[in-house]
């Protein structure tokens, strides 16, 4: 791997931290009915061009912080294929977290954005 691969992965990890939990928030406000892992992950490739890259195992620890945080609720629920399903659904602490992160991450893309303009054409 070259050099230049090492600092873009390292880039891409580092921008992906706060960016999935601010994406699953997102997904499971925007479907507004519980959804587990797997339908997540899914509806994650569906809209969000990549947000996971192909990381879903990575969700996990994720959902499992944002239902600590006090963000998301869980309840297990049988499967009639399978092993039981924890299914997640965003309550309305989620919901004001998310309205903040969202406005968040848009001052700091505009802000990017407009420090960016004009370097790469």
């Amino acid at each position: 791997m070259s050099d230049h691969e090492v600092h873009l992965k390292k880039f891409q990890k580092e921008l992906s931290a706060g960016t999935v939990s601010l994406a699953l928030l997102a997904v499971l406000a925007r479907t507004g009915e519980p959804l587990y892992g797997y339908l997540i992950a899914k509806e994650l490739e569906r809209v969000g061009e990549g947000v996971l890259s192909g990381k879903q195992s990575a969700l996990y620890p994720v959902l499992r912080n944002l239902e600590g945080a006090g963000l998301l609720e869980s309840q297990i629920e049988p499967s009639v294929a399978g092993p039981p399903r924890r299914y997640y659904r965003i309550n309305e602490r989620g919901r004001q977290v998310l309205e903040q992160w969202t406005q968040a991450w848009r001052a700091t893309r505009d802000s990017v954005d407009s420090v960016l303009e004009g370097v790469l054409q």
